[in-house]
């Protein structure tokens, strides 16, 4: 790849964020790089029963305020959650979509979607008969609202985009805002990812998984990735998206860029409905093709933001591909997890990881993995824990895997 190939990379003009830290993009990075836990006993439902009660939960979110009563009736949380964050990406970037609606697409991924929605309408149905369901149940859940939602707030015409790749979900979106703005069907993309699914019987699920954390009474110091006494990843919810732009669409309007969307992967296990494969090959092909298609080299990649979920599988697993796919460069660069501060965004999580990478990129400062005290020897790398490190970054890698072995990796290059 040659210099004009760079020069025509997408760029990232704008970002918005809703997460257990925030209901803005510039408080949740502050909290971040201060290393602050937005994990905390759940509110949402009574999970006395259970034996998770902990999560991620967005606080302070009023969906009647943001959307109107009548709009917020109709519309699911998943959903809300990414039109905040649509609005503040699109201000952030001082997009005017109306300018050129036709040109501007929506690629929002959920994974989980309106599980909760779900969840209270089977419950009423059985409880209170089939007229207590509402009316707005099935079109407010189904996995492509939230990109609906966002393109009707803000009026986009281009073309309207959603797919499920579990907890790579959010990668994949930018990935396709990519694509679509490469082959020219839209000039700009309003991309990311969001999910709301801490409900009562998703919670029961992941818990016979044995998938969680259930170190209930320290939430604060639940999530642990890569250290040697994590007991599981801690759910979350939220949603952040991206302005993604054409170089010359951004540069006509006079934005400056976060960075730029230079390439990134997908492969797949072929394994298993939950677990990765142990050896990490296809998520270390997937971390190679990455800086392939980006016409990078290893030695150039100064961040990884990890997946790091803080599995006792899946830490090891990530720690494995990245050796692999990096070599001698691995033992060199920066590594960290936001999920030891917000838990598991499941769609945004990748999301969330590029918003780092771009922040890191324009403030040359790492957050930390917090609870990160006793490193894991199988998971022996250059590890930003507790406390945020400054560094200088160029190009970033952003790891996503998701359940059925999907494995999306992005790199970010600074403007």
């Amino acid at each position: 790849m040659g210099a004009d190939d760079r020069d025509s990379d997408p760029v990232i003009t704008g970002i918005g964020a809703v997460t257990p830290l925030a209901l803005d993009a510039p408080e949740t990075w502050r909290r971040l790089v201060a290393g602050e836990s937005g994990v905390g006993p759940i509110t949402t439902f009574d999970a006395s029963g259970l034996p998770v009660r902990i999560a991620g939960e967005v606080k302070g979110f009023e969906p009647e305020r943001i959307l109107g009563i009548k709009r917020a009736r109709r519309s699911a949380r998943f959903s809300q959650l990414a039109v905040l964050a649509a609005r503040e990406a699109v201000a952030d970037a001082t997009l005017r979509v109306e300018q050129g609606p036709e040109r501007v697409g929506v690629v929002v991924n959920s994974a989980v979607a309106g599980v909760p929605e779900t969840e209270a309408n089977v419950e009423a149905l059985r409880s209170r008969g089939p007229r207590s369901v509402s009316p707005y149940y099935v079109p407010s859940t189904i996995p492509n609202m939230a990109a609906c939602e966002v393109a009707i707030d803000l009026g986009a015409h281009g073309p309207v985009n959603a797919s499920a790749l579990a907890c790579a979900s959010g990668n994949a979106a930018l990935l396709e805002a990519r694509r679509l703005i490469l082959c020219g069907e839209a000039d700009a993309v309003i991309a990311g990812g969001t999910d709301a699914g801490i409900s009562p019987a998703m919670f029961a699920g992941l818990a016979n998984m044995g998938a969680m954390s259930e170190r209930n009474d320290e939430p604060e110091r639940a999530s642990r990735p890569f250290d040697l006494d994590r007991d599981g990843f801690v759910y979350g919810e939220g949603a952040v998206v991206l302005v993604v732009e054409s170089v010359s669409h951004a540069a006509g309007r006079g934005v400056r860029a976060y960075g730029s969307v230079a390439g990134g992967s997908l492969t797949a296990d072929a394994f298993h409905i939950s677990a990765p494969e142990p050896s990490g090959a296809q998520a270390a092909r997937a971390i190679r093709l990455a800086l392939e298609r980006a016409g990078s080299f290893p030695e150039e990649v100064d961040y990884i933001c990890a997946h790091g979920t803080g599995t006792r599988a899946n830490d090891v697993v990530e720690t494995r591909a990245i050796r692999a796919a990096l070599g001698a460069a691995a033992e060199t660069v920066a590594v960290s997890s936001p999920k030891s501060m917000v838990g598991h965004l499941i769609a945004a999580a990748g999301s969330l990881s590029v918003m780092v990478c771009l922040l890191a990129m324009r403030d040359g400062i790492l957050p930390p993995t917090i609870n990160l005290e006793r490193a894991d020897p199988e998971c022996s790398l250059d590890h930003v824990s507790l406390r945020a490190r400054r560094a200088t970054v160029r190009t970033a890698l952003v790891n996503a895997f998701g359940f059925g072995g999907q494995n999306c990796v992005v790199l970010l290059r600074a403007p």
